[in-house]
């Protein structure tokens, strides 16, 4: 793998791994996925939209541990990683908007964020689709005798794909520094896993590939901090890969199509209420609140200055141009 020019990796130096932080990360990506309904619906978001509400510990909760020289790969439910490893939320709702001071050119749309400078190197349209590419930036990244990781985010209908399977075996068969992270929110699209799977222990599915296998609650922010600093730092050590399932839950439809009355028909209005109870972000903040550590005064401070960044994200998109045709064969065929 060529690492772009300028390219730090994931990490974009000194973070701060606080639980304060992590709550400011994970309101700041609900926050964003709330506005986009709205300029969906006006017209302003083309093509698909997946929303990531109720899923955000498991970005917020691993990816600021993540150091210069990791990379990251996700699913078409993206906005929350390049949120985390630091694209400009202009950025991001520019390329949401097709224009073209997005970061991918306006091209990629939702599905195909993108930015390489900082290690992330996108979204995948496909399921599954991320999984043997990350399995080629581990193999890189072990030739190249280097002690950093490649983060590999994908879901539970991935599981049934033999492509991942292909990938896993390779992984565990050379022994190289991924980190596979399993969103298992219950269904693929409106299948949920036990209708989908004959074995619906992922964790066994990844043993018998010779990988190490945890399960996290991904609705507990601290627990996914917690588990994902402990397996980061033994990836780095032994160069040896894990698999962590988090189990979660989508709060809303798997896209905008799928409306509450679409998922009556798979699954109850008492099933998610259930989960919502569980809201990692409200878990979060009554905990700092508990601790004194967040007031109520700060806690709508924290609002309203990401309200600001979200509008001024939506100004700018729309204020910019979309891709001139002349870029329309950019970036398709090879310069000469």
């Amino acid at each position: 793998m060529t690492q772009p020019q300028g390219a730090q990796g994931a990490g974009t130096g000194q973070r701060d791994h606080g639980l304060l932080a992590m709550y400011r990360l994970m309101l700041r990506i609900r926050r964003f996925e709330e506005s986009l309904y709205r300029k969906y619906r006006e017209g302003k978001i083309g093509g698909y939209l997946h929303r990531y509400d109720g899923q955000e510990a498991l970005v917020a909760g691993l990816m600021p541990l993540l150091e210069d020289g990791d990379y990251v790969l996700s699913t078409y439910r993206d906005h929350a990683h390049a949120l985390a490893v630091g694209t400009s939320p202009r950025e991001i709702m520019a390329e949401l908007m097709g224009r073209s001071t997005g970061c991918a050119g306006g091209k990629g749309g939702s599905m195909h964020l993108i930015d390489p400078a900082r290690g992330f190197l996108g979204g995948d349209g496909i399921v599954g689709g991320p999984v043997p590419i990350a399995v080629g930036v581990a193999y890189a990244i072990k030739y190249r005798g280097r002690a950093s990781v490649c983060v590999c985010y994908f879901g539970d209908g991935a599981m049934n794909q033999g492509g991942v399977h292909e990938a896993m075996n390779m992984a565990g068969l050379y022994e190289l520094p991924v980190l596979f992270v399993l969103e298992n929110n219950g269904y693929a699209m409106g299948t949920s896993v036990g209708r989908s799977t004959g074995q619906p222990d992922m964790l066994l599915k990844a043993a018998a590939h010779g990988i190490r296998a945890e399960r996290v609650d991904g609705m507990d922010p601290v627990a996914v901090r917690s588990r994902a600093q402990v397996l980061l730092a033994d990836i780095r050590e032994k160069g040896r890969p894990w698999f962590l399932e988090m189990t979660c839950y989508r709060f809303i439809g798997h896209g905008v199509a799928d409306n509450a009355q679409q998922q009556r028909f798979y699954r109850t209005e008492e099933e998610i209420e259930e989960w919502k109870a569980r809201d990692p972000l409200e878990r979060l903040r009554r905990s700092l609140a508990d601790a004194g550590e967040l007031s109520d005064a700060a806690s709508q401070q924290m609002e309203a200055e990401i309200a600001g960044e979200i509008e001024d994200a939506i100004a700018f998109a729309e204020a910019s141009p979309p891709p001139s045709l002349d870029s329309l064969c950019e970036h398709v065929y090879a310069e000469g």
